[in-house]
């Protein structure tokens, strides 16, 4: 696998936040957000090609429990199965960071599955074949469908501007087994300023509707650097 980087953190989103965490970064990614802030997992992926038990000695270095397996696109390579087995074998809570577009038999605690809404289709201007490419991708109500079926899951949305709330209704009437407690809506960004903004709209409309608002606390604790 292509392992962009490992380190210890805390999760800043969703329902663990606040946990402290090994985050797993794997390199590569079958869609192109236009606002993806992870670009060289994505867009320009870079990393190290390490071995399933390479991974599992420098993530046992860092002795922590919790385990955040993120990407890129990590449910992208197959060897997520055996590694995914391999951490819960050892007592890791195991957290998988997806954008529901693939299932694959891993073995996870917390399946943390991010839909793509329209606001991430990248512009044509920028690159048309990931326009078209990343377009025809994102929904995947198959995969959708199976991950919630077999897991405990959370359903976190991104929210640029207001019409995405009326799209993020539509997705969940397209998924009546998602109930409103399993969803968080984050505001986009990576600037505390921008994200103050958005969560003046976004917070007032999950109280209405159930959801829970998921602030993005990595960038108030550290910024938008790496290894966060």
């Amino acid at each position: 696998m292509l392992v962009c980087e490992i380190y210890k953190s805390i999760q800043g989103e969703g329902r663990l936040t606040g946990t402290e965490s090994v985050f797993l970064r794997l390199s590569g990614c079958n869609l192109r957000c236009g606002f993806c802030d992870t670009p060289f997992a994505s867009w320009e992926p870079e990393g190290e090609p390490l071995s399933v038990d390479e991974i599992l000695r420098r993530t046992n270095q860092e002795d922590c429990r919790h385990v955040v397996l993120t990407g890129g696109e990590p449910m992208l390579p197959a060897e997520i199965v055996p590694l995914s087995r391999e951490l819960a074998r050892g007592d890791k809570h195991i957290t998988i960071e997806t954008a529901g577009t693939i299932a694959r038999g891993v073995t996870c605690d917390l399946m943390s599955i991010s839909p793509k809404l329209s606001n991430s289709t990248p512009p044509g201007s920028r690159s048309p074949r990931w326009h078209q490419r990343h377009e025809q991708s994102r929904h995947r109500p198959d995969v959708i469908r199976r991950l919630v079926g077999k897991y405990d899951y959370q359903i976190k949305f991104v929210v640029d501007v207001p019409d995405d709330l009326d799209e993020i209704a539509r997705w969940l009437v397209e998924f009546p087994e998602v109930t409103a407690d399993r969803v968080w809506l984050m505001p986009q960004g990576v600037d505390p300023g921008e994200l103050a903004l958005r969560e003046t709209w976004i917070r007032p409309w999950c109280a209405v509707q159930g959801f829970n608002f998921c602030p993005r606390m990595q960038i108030t604790w550290f910024g938008n650097v790496r290894g966060t």
